[in-house]
């Protein structure tokens, strides 16, 4: 019996995805331009980084199914994935694309099976670790979203916004203080 499977995985990337779809909500289209800084993804672009990492993890878990990087074209690959994220698209695309590619990979993560997770996946030489299972993989796909989750919240609180999860949390702790009293 596994202890964190196929529908762990797929519950809580819906929960990570649907913060980061309330977070891109929150945040006003005439802000999607942002850059913290010059040399760092704007606010859209960050939001479809999010969008369209996930088919990478689609494509290499369930479409090709390797089982090795080796020989595999990853900086081609990612390099259609970096231009997506050029492409100048409206606020409420952008929300689309994170509801049907967030979707479209949590059906999946629904499915898979316990022996899918524990396979490995070989990396070039040299690379370290030397391999990693796919649910190591399919996992990784949800911190990476948290990861630029982080950075999106960052860029509320430079202009101006108290993330979502900031003020449920405050709430919360008002709730609790008050029902002390």
């Amino acid at each position: 019996m596994s202890i964190y499977g196929a529908s762990e995985l797929a519950r809580s990337f819906r929960t990570v995805r649907k913060n980061t779809i309330i977070t891109a909500q929150e945040i006003p289209e005439e802000q999607y331009g942002f850059r913290a800084t010059p040399d760092t993804r704007s606010v859209a672009e960050t939001l479809i980084h999010m969008a369209v990492i996930p088919t990478f993890g689609e494509r290499i878990h369930f479409n090709d199914k390797i089982d090795t990087f080796v020989g595999f074209d990853f900086f081609g690959v990612m390099g259609a994935h970096y231009a997506e994220e050029k492409v100048p698209r409206t606020k409420a695309e952008i929300i689309e694309m994170l509801t049907v590619n967030g979707e479209r990979f949590a059906k999946l993560l629904d499915g898979v099976t316990d022996e899918m997770l524990a396979e490995t996946i070989t990396y070039p030489p040299g690379m370290e670790p030397a391999f990693k299972t796919r649910f190591e993989m399919l996992l990784s796909t949800k911190e990476h979203e948290m990861h630029h989750r982080g950075q999106l919240m960052l860029m509320q609180r430079m202009i101006g916004i108290v993330p979502h999860l900031t003020r449920n949390f405050q709430a919360r702790v008002a709730e609790i203080q008050a029902a002390r009293k």
